[in-house]
């Protein structure tokens, strides 16, 4: 995703679909390490993520943990791949592939979007354009304060993005061979993306 504002749009370009946040939440647990989402009433599976994207979400992961554990919040709790409740009324539930949570997540297997104070997403090369807006635009519309998205094509580009009045807007962008520290983060987190790779 280029640099860009990311509106918050409540409006949906088609009619909300018949599936509700507690249909989503009710589904059984996938086996095979594919994941369902529910996107305006509408189911959305993705099929398990390739070997790339998984290290690209551990390394950040525990970039983030060690950032978040450095700084001694012991508020603020990691977790990847938990689904979110993002909306009951726009029938939307996600499963961000990060998150850092304001609530100990050991004994809840789903949480309020209210919870969550940042979501990273990694595309991988099937997330269509439109899934990746509609994504964005329910945290916005959810109210999350930060979210990183990177994109993995020949090299790695992050893009984390802070919500300021109902739009997310870009603050930090960071390519694979980029070691910096991100403000936009519910604390400062020095991210290297050379290490995310391995390189």
């Amino acid at each position: 995703m280029s640099i860009q504002e990311v509106e918050m749009s409540a409006a949906v370009q088609h009619p909300i679909g018949p599936h509700t946040v507690e249909d989503w939440l009710a589904l059984p647990e996938p086996t095979d390490g594919s994941r369902t989402e529910l996107i305006s009433g509408y189911f959305h599976m993705s099929p398990s993520p390739a070997g790339r994207h998984q290290r690209v979400v551990h390394r950040l992961t525990r970039q983030i943990e060690d950032a978040i554990w450095a700084a001694g919040r012991k508020n603020l709790h990691v977790v990847p791949g938990v689904a979110v409740r993002i909306s009951s009324a726009l029938r939307t539930g996600l499963i961000p592939d990060v998150v850092v949570l304001d609530q100990d997540p050991e004994l809840d297997a789903s949480f309020p979007a209210e919870s969550m104070l940042m979501a990273v997403e990694v595309w991988s090369p099937g997330n269509t354009r439109a899934e990746q807006e509609s994504k964005v635009s329910a945290f916005a519309s959810a109210g999350v304060p930060f979210v990183w998205t990177v994109n993995q094509r020949d090299r790695l580009e992050l893009t984390a993005y802070r919500l300021v009045q109902g739009r997310y807007l870009a603050q930090d962008v960071l390519l694979t061979d980029c070691r910096a520290t991100v403000e936009a983060a519910p604390l400062p987190i020095p991210v290297d993306l050379s290490g995310v790779l391995g390189w």
